[in-house]
């Protein structure tokens, strides 16, 4: 087993938006290692009415991860927040600056698309309403955020904004709205950065590999403390899932990309990182962080050397991102 990080976040304040479950949650528990005060924000509460659920078949709460925060190390809080709403965010970020003056790191890993995404359908073919809701939650979402919370920031030293996003490229995604959502906030966290830039902000996109969440792990049939067994069956991807058994052997605990978010957030060079996307498995090799078994998974690689090839956003990549036109034309706008 991989020993816990050191306290490197203790006195940082967090936000992660979207903690309920998934990602978002292992986030939260790493920042909680790390020794930071986390809020846990979802819509998924055990103060919903009996009988009601935020996400239809998912029994997961803020409050179950704020407690588990709290287990880890740092001091869970949560709060019932839907992030498609303005006001409600609003309300949240008041609250943040009446108790603690400030917020130094902010994750947007908002979702919620699972059930809404039909991979392998045309555009043309899909249910449009769930598409057009997808872009609410899952980029909205990001925006609202972000706009009510980055002033929180300023002013902090040395803040950082992650989108939570699926994949390191520019590649197709599957599914129109999907594609959409997740090159988005990679975009978002290049466009936060431009107008960060002269600010001791940080600004990046982060993506997990094989994500081993509890709905994932439900779909296999197991646990997180026997989740192997499911891998070692030869099974092959079915016609909407990446769930071959093989691939599943590859996959990766909500903690590690957490511990990526940890690994970020402290180091004191980070704005040289700003407006890019980065993955788990990369940043597990830069930093030597482990996932919770002491191993670290590489989903870039194996997806590679099993599926052929592909190219990754790299320098050459960002190179046509900056300098931009409208930067020379406008150089002092930020």
């Amino acid at each position: 087993m991989a020993k816990a990080p050191k306290k490197v976040l203790q006195g940082k304040i967090a936000l992660v938006a979207g903690a309920t479950r998934g990602a978002g949650r292992g986030i939260a528990i790493a920042l909680g290692e790390a020794g930071a005060t986390v809020y846990c924000t979802g819509r998924s509460s055990r103060k919903l009415s009996r009988g009601q659920t935020a996400t239809p078949g998912r029994p997961e709460t803020i409050e179950e991860t704020a407690e588990l925060v709290t287990a880890a190390g740092g001091r869970g809080i949560a709060v019932r927040v839907d992030h498609t709403e303005p006001a409600e965010v609003k309300k949240l970020v008041a609250a943040i600056k009446r108790r603690h003056k400030g917020l130094d790191i902010l994750v947007n890993d908002v979702w919620g698309g699972d059930t809404l995404t039909e991979f392998g359908k045309t555009f043309w073919t899909v249910n449009l309403d769930n598409g057009l809701r997808m872009l609410k939650q899952a980029i909205h979402s990001h925006i609202i955020t972000s706009h009510f919370a980055v002033p929180l920031m300023l002013g902090r030293s040395k803040g950082i904004i992650f989108e939570i996003t699926d994949g390191d490229a520019f590649y197709y995604r599957g599914n129109l709205f999907y594609d959409l959502v997740k090159i988005s906030v990679i975009r978002l966290a290049f466009a936060m950065s431009r107008e960060l830039r002269k600010k001791d902000i940080t600004s990046v996109a982060l993506t997990p590999g094989f994500l081993r969440s509890e709905a994932v792990l439900d779909h296999f049939g197991v646990s997180e403390a026997n989740w192997k067994d499911a891998g070692k069956k030869d099974r092959a991807n079915t016609s909407n899932q990446n769930d071959a058994g093989p691939d599943f052997l590859v996959s990766e605990s909500p903690r590690y990309v957490g511990r990526a978010v940890v690994a970020l957030a402290s180091d004191p060079k980070v704005k040289k990182k700003s407006g890019r996307v980065f993955s788990s498995w990369a940043l597990a090799n830069e930093y030597g962080f482990t996932d919770l078994d002491g191993t670290q998974p590489h989903w870039g690689n194996y997806a590679r050397k099993k599926y052929g090839k592909y190219k990754i956003c790299d320098e050459r990549f960002y190179s046509y991102w900056v300098p931009g036109l409208i930067e020379m034309i406008f150089p002092d706008w930020f």
